[in-house]
């Protein structure tokens, strides 16, 4: 257990970036998942503060993905700089488990 620990507590930059991308990743469900709610709900109020909810998480969202482009962990307009990012991201995952 300790080894494991070690080995994490070496990656800062990569627990930041597999931080910041399970952020935006519950973060898009969020945005989802209120659209979904706000279409099902029935009453005024419940729709104004779904809508409130639904534009807070787009905000939300929004403030993640810059974020992570200026960090450089996401590439939102360019698959190959992504792809090498989540090889690398991929690789050193690989290196915890062993």
């Amino acid at each position: 257990m300790a080894n494991l620990i070690q080995k994490i507590a070496g990656m800062s930059g990569m627990t930041d970036q597999v931080i910041a991308t399970d952020f935006l990743i519950s973060s898009k469900a969020a945005v989802r998942n209120l659209t979904f709610a706000l279409t099902e709900s029935v009453t005024p109020d419940a729709r104004r503060v779904l809508r409130t909810q639904l534009n807070d998480a787009i905000e939300t969202h929004e403030k993640i993905s810059q974020y992570m482009i200026e960090q450089g962990y996401y590439h939102p307009s360019n698959l190959d700089e992504q792809l090498k990012v989540d090889l690398k991201a991929s690789k050193s995952a690989l290196k915890i488990a062993d």
